[in-house]
């Protein structure tokens, strides 16, 4: 299990999460992706990636590996990281879960389920939780890093030194299409 520190930028805090967070995180996914993701995915993609695919994986809270930014005692973001094959996904993400392990100085490690509050988005939060993922991946010996990223997030990972490697376009079991991007920083 990955130890973390409670670490504090500014009137930002930035933690575990845990299973108590779960219900009040799921509720931040949802305002996340409907305040962002307009422009980037219609309506329909919208509900049904919020139905299918999109939310707390659980596993990331159990490994230690999730991270909590709450800001005065209000929970304003959430992002992680995982050793296991998962690539992306909430628990609701059924077929693309592996939760076998990945291996240092062999396997990137994943960054995973970033989302921030939209009424908090472009204040330095993700990069915050995003410095606190590598740190973290790296001192349990992982020396890269990938992720799939939403369309709306590519902007946000190419700044943090992430470079595109091939568009992925995940299908939802109602045949809605999400265009995403697989992207690694060495």
């Amino acid at each position: 299990m990955a130890r973390w520190s409670h670490m504090s930028s500014a009137a930002f805090t930035i933690r575990p999460a845990t299973r108590a967070d779960v219900t009040v995180l799921e509720k931040l996914v949802e305002r996340s992706i409907r305040g962002l993701a307009g422009g980037h995915y219609d309506p329909h993609q919208i509900d049904e990636s919020l139905r299918y695919l999109y939310g707390i994986d659980s596993q990331l809270v159990d490994d230690g590996t999730y991270l909590v930014v709450e800001r005065n005692g209000e929970v304003v973001a959430c992002g992680g990281w995982s050793w296991r094959r998962t690539p992306f996904g909430g628990d609701r993400a059924g077929d693309v879960r592996d939760a076998t392990h990945r291996e240092p100085g062999r396997d990137a490690a994943v960054i995973r389920a970033f989302y921030v509050d939209p009424r908090w988005a472009r204040q330095g939060i993700g990069r915050m939780i995003l410095d606190a993922c590598e740190r973290a991946a790296r001192a349990r010996g992982f020396d890269r890093y990938e992720l799939t990223s939403t369309a709306m997030g590519v902007a946000f990972y190419a700044a943090c030194g992430y470079r595109e490697i091939e568009p992925v376009d995940v299908t939802l079991p109602d045949g809605a299409v999400l265009p995403h991007v697989q992207m690694i920083k060495p």
